[in-house]
Order: structure tokens, then sequence, then C-alpha cells
């Protein structure tokens, strides 16, 4: 319902006429809205005097000019044939007399304006009435109540196709049947009203068929407009054609060129959201001019400005509905100049990607006496830029699977390794480092597949996909060996081993840790040994050889120390914490797992540090102290809800509750 429309309010600001703009993208139904508002104040007495309505058709070909409209009005007024005044000036003051003489209140709709000539003329000379205004077009330069709408939440979407059917048929029974596929259909239909409507019409007119069939229709078709418009159901209540694409071309056609521009690029974007930034980097246009012509498009309710919820990001992001996506990326397909235009300004946004993932990565990987890396001062600004742009930066890196952006894609997906897995986002690992394995594959690049394969295999492991990442780590391993590079081979074996002792092949394991340490030595790699230390001993405690596993975890230890790697050295404490545990040594085992998770919390690594947390509980448990592992435990199940890892939190949540009081 629309809001302050009341006939009683008092206006206390400096607006001369009280004038309400519903607007929004076409199909959001904006005229729906507006009549539906008029029916239910004139049914509580709001307007008396009736409501005056005038489609101005402002997005048509030939929309009504204001000199048109006003003699619609006066005909609704009364006055026509002779009593119409001559001349166009006259009829304006015979049209805002009438509305001053009338005591009785009005509410004047003026539907569908694409410009302010065609209502600014017709605004009444009295704030007695209201005027309420429908444009795709936000009127900001006008003193205007503005009532911006969106696309329906998805449970309203769906429950307006069900309600829709359900009024049409009551025993229609498709819905309540078939749930998921009414849940993506609304969502192929990018919870836009013209769509959900044009999409009802079809079901009625197939209710013999499922909902599924329409989905699969739309999927397989892989442009919405196209099978919804081609079975559209005919006109609305409005005597509207029920068709999505030219409502599309219409906003698409009134924009300027470089607006235009804009928008077909945005189309080819990674993502449906993206920051200022990366737009700019798309277009090859300074931030500040970017920025302008977001706003003039957010202005025509054809982007959406997205703000940050906690309001800290300093990077605007803008949201581009589905169905426009699609739209603009059809124009572009279907031009070879666009087309050039568009792959051009991919390999650009591809690039601005590399350059910052880059960065974040050098950031979350640094160590002192590293060259300091740019832009980010610390991993916290590393970690957040990764986070804003996790979902285009992994879309990019899929167009690895096309020849042109190959290079790049697969040193995106090389850059994004440490933070997908410091996140826990596996199946985005996997998605982005399987583009680069079949890039590297066909170009013949040996190396490049192997550290793809490697990449995949840590992904599989940590989404416990074991035994594919075995596979994947032994491919790796064989690639690194046919390509001549044992220092690359060292770390294909550590993984592999991590992967064979987390299925039992424990043996095998100190197997590959030890040739993994070797090599590492043999190349001088220390920061690397370490890492193959480490592993080692955790193969070596679980087959009850825990003294040499203490020696392993020690050497570890100090040679991360020695490096300067506090995170990697938290980690080792808590491994070292574990065999202490086992061996029965308690307090050292404590005071090993505080120096863990005091580091690891330095360093955000909340995954981690939620393990650390859980041994600490276990090792409270054992010793009979269940009021510090209750404490532990929970401690544990919060930080595993901030690494992403919710069966972990619930599983600690769980164990601190089955503790005795």
């Amino acid at each position: 319902m629309l809001p302050h429309l009341a006939p009683g309010e008092s206006d206390t600001t400096a607006l001369p006429l009280l004038i309400f703009a519903v607007t929004g993208m076409g199909g959001i139904g904006k005229t729906a809205l507006a009549v539906e508002a008029a029916h239910r104040a004139r049914a509580e007495g709001w307007f008396p005097g009736g409501t005056l309505f005038v489609d101005l058709r402002g997005y048509d070909d030939d929309p009504v000019t204001a000199d048109q409209a006003v003699l619609a009005l006066l005909d609704a007024l009364g006055v026509r044939d002779r009593d119409l005044p001559p001349t166009t000036e006259r009829q304006y003051d015979a049209y805002r007399a009438l509305l001053a003489e009338r005591q009785d209140r009005m509410l004047l709709i003026l539907d569908n304006a694409s410009d302010p000539s065609q209502y600014v003329p017709l605004l009444p000379g009295t704030d007695h009435h209201r005027v309420l205004i429908t444009s795709r077009d936000r009127p900001d330069a006008l003193p205007v109540r503005l009532i911006d709408l969106e696309t329906l939440a998805s449970d309203d979407s769906v429950a307006l196709v069900a309600r829709a059917l359900h009024d049409t048929d009551e025993r229609d029974e498709r819905p309540g049947c078939e749930p998921d596929a009414l849940h993506e259909l609304a969502d192929l239909c990018g919870h836009l009203p013209l769509a959900l409507q044009i999409a009802v019409g079809m079901l009625r007119r197939r209710r013999h068929r499922g909902i599924d069939s329409l989905v699969a229709d739309i999927r397989d078709a892989g442009d919405p407009t196209a099978v919804l418009d081609h079975g559209s159901p005919g006109t609305d209540l409005y005597g509207r054609s029920l068709v999505i694409r030219p409502v599309l071309e219409t906003s698409y056609r009134r924009l300027p060129p470089e607006q235009a521009r804009l928008l077909r690029l945005l189309c080819l974007a990674p993502v449906a959201e993206t920051g200022t930034e990366a737009i700019a980097a798309l277009a090859d246009v300074e931030t500040e001019a970017v920025l302008l012509l977001l706003e003039d498009l957010a202005a025509a309710h054809i982007v959406t400005p997205v703000r940050p919820s906690d309001g800290t990001a300093p990077d605007m992001r803008w949201r581009l509905h589905d169905l426009v996506r699609v739209f603009g990326a059809g124009v572009v397909a279907g031009d070879a100049r666009l087309r050039e235009e568009g792959e051009a300004a991919r390999e650009r946004v591809l690039e601005f990607y590399v350059r910052w993932a880059a960065a974040a990565d050098r950031r979350l990987r640094w160590l002192p006496g590293m060259a300091e890396p740019e832009r980010f001062m610390d991993r916290a600004q590393a970690l957040a830029w990764l986070d804003r742009e996790r979902a285009g930066l992994v879309a990019a890196a899929g167009w690895a699977q096309e020849e042109r952006f190959a290079d790049a894609g697969v040193r995106l997906a090389e850059c994004l390794g440490m933070y997908l897995y410091w996140r826990r986002y596996f199946d985005d690992w996997t998605a982005a480092t399987e583009a680069a394995r079949d890039a590297t594959h066909r170009a013949g690049d040996l190396l490049g597949e192997a550290i793809a394969w490697g990449n995949i295999g840590l992904a599989l492991r940590g989404a416990g996909r074991t035994r594919e990442a075995i596979d994947a780590h032994t491919r790796a391993r064989n690639l690194y060996q046919a390509a001549g590079d044992r220092h690359l081979e060292a770390g294909a074996w550590n993984n592999l081993g991590n992967a064979l002792r987390q299925v039992g092949r424990t043996e095998e394991a100190i197997d590959a840790h030890t040739r993994a340490r070797d090599l590492h030595q043999a190349a001088g790699d220390r920061h690397l040994e370490a890492g193959a230390w480490n592993n080692l001993g955790n193969a070596l405690r679980q087959v009850g050889r825990t003294e040499e596993a203490i020696d392993a975890h020690t050497r570890a230890r100090n040679l991360h120390q020695a490096a300067g790697d506090r995170h990697r050295e938290g980690r080792v404490w808590n491994n070292l914490g574990n065999t202490l545990r086992q061996m029965g040594r308690t307090e050292e085992a404590i005071k090993a797992y505080g120096k863990s998770r005091d580091i690891l919390r330095e360093f955000e690594n909340w995954y981690d540090e939620g393990r650390t947390l859980e041994n600490l509980a276990h090792v409270h448990n054992a010793a009979h102290r269940p009021a510090e592992a209750r404490s532990a435990y929970l401690q544990a199940a919060e930080a595993f809800t901030r690494a992403n890892a919710p069966d972990r939190a619930v599983q600690a949540r769980t164990r601190a509750a089955e503790l005795p009081a």
C-alpha cells in the first residue's frame, strides 16, 4: 500500500504539491500497484472526487505528450466538443481552473511517464488534490515523494504463482506437488512480476503438464525471455501486451550512448553484482566517471546499487537483474563490433582481478623479509577484498575454458588457492581449478596442469572427497616428474601423504612425507621442509611412533620460527599438542594448544582455531575438568561458525551439552 496518501495529513515540508512517484524497472508492477492503491483509497473515502487516469505511454515509439493528455483529462472532467477551449494554453487554464474549483479531493494518476515534460504541465495548480506518477526513471530533479519498487522476495514470488494457479482452478495441485520446480521457475523469472504473470498464463495453458516442463524449456533455451514471450498468453488487465523483451528494448534504446555502452559491458561481467572498481576496469573508464554513469543507470532502474550491510565496504556494488543481463548479452552477441568490444572488456576486468588477487595472495603468504605487496596493508584488508569479490573472482577464473582468456584465468585460479582454502569454499576452489586444469591440458603445459591437479586435490580433500584427492595428487606428482621439476614434485608428495593418512594408509603416508622432506632439504627450501616435517609428525603419531613424532614437530616448529612464519608455527603447536596428549603429558599438551589458539586467533584462522579448541576440550575432558572442556567446546563452535563450517559447530555444541554439569 502506498504511504501518506491520507487526505487529512499536514504537509510541513517545502513541497508545493503532494506528488508521489512509483518508480522501478519495466515489468515491476508499477501500474498495478498504483491502480490497486487508488481502488483502496477510493474505498476508504479518501478521494470522494474520484480518480483521473492517463496512460502516457512514455516508453512507446510515440509517447503521449502533455498537450494530448490534457485533452483526455478535460474530456474526463466533462469538457468536450464546443466547450473545449480553442488553444492549448487556454485548455491548460480550463483544466487547472476545474481542479481548483473542485471541493471533493481527487487523485490524478499519470501512468508510464518517461520524461517530466509529459506530466509537469498536467500538475494541478493546488495542493488540494493528490498526484501519483509511475515511471521507470526517478524524477530526482523534482520535489516528489518516491516509492522505489524492487523485485519480489523469493517466497513472495512462489506464493504469487501458487495463488494465481489456485484461484484459476482450486484443483490445480502442481504448486504443492512440485515445490522445487516452482522455486526454480521463480528464480528463472528473476522474481519480476511481469515474467511471473506470463509464466502463470503459460502454466494455465499447459495445465496437463507439470511446472518442471516449463522450467526445463527455459533452462534449455538459456534465455527466459525467448520462452516466456513466445508462450505469452496475450494482454493484461490494462490491455498491455504481456511480453518482456520489448520492455527491455525500449529501456535500452532510450539510453544515451555512453550509458548504453556501459550497460552492454556490464551484462558481460562475471556475475550479476559487481564493484565500482571492477566496472571501471570493464569499461576502461576512470572510477569517478563510471560512478556517474552507474548513478544514471540506477536512476533509470536498470542497475541497482547494493549498499553493504555493515556500511564499511569502500567500494559501492551494483547489481543487474538476470533478465537484463541475458538481454544485454544477446545484444552484444548479435553484432560483430559489439562482440569484439565485449571481449576486450572481459580481458580488462580479468586482468584487474588477476592483479589484485595476486596482491592479496602475496599478503596472505607474506613473511618477514619479503617485499611488501601493493594495496593491502595487512591480512585483514586482503581478506576483506577477497570476500567482497569472491563470486566475481571465481566466475572469472572459469573463463580459462575460453582460449582467449586461458592464461589469465589460470593465473587467477592459482592466486585464489590459499584464500579459498582459508575460507573453506571448496566447491568454488574445485570449479576454478578444474577450469585451469582443462586450459593447461589443452595448451600442453605440464607444469600448469600439475599445479591445477594439486589444487584440485587440496579442494577435494577439504570437501571430504579424499579418495578422489589421492588420485588428483598422484596425477600432479606424475606430471611434475614428467616435467622434471623436483621442487614442485616434493609438494605433491607432501599433499599426497596427507590424503593417504586421512584414509588410513599411514605407512604410505610416512613414505610420501619422507620423500617430500628429503626433496625439500636437497633444494635448500627450509620453509617447505618444515611443512613436510610437520605432516610427517602427524603420520608418525598415527602409528604410535610418538617420540619420533615429537622430534618431527619440534623440527617443524623451529624451522617456522626461524623463518618468522607464525601462522604455520601455530598449526604445528596444535599437532605437537596432539602428540603430547596421546603420550599422557596433559599439562604440556594444554600449554601447546594454548599457544596454537593464540597464534591462530591472531591470524583469524577460525577453522584451525576451532580444531585446536576442540582438541583442548578433549584433553580437559579426559582430565575430568568438565567446566573447562565445556568452555573450550563452545569457543570451538563459535570459531567453526565463523569459518563457514556449521557441521563442526553443531558437533562442538552437542559435545558441550553432553558434559556433566
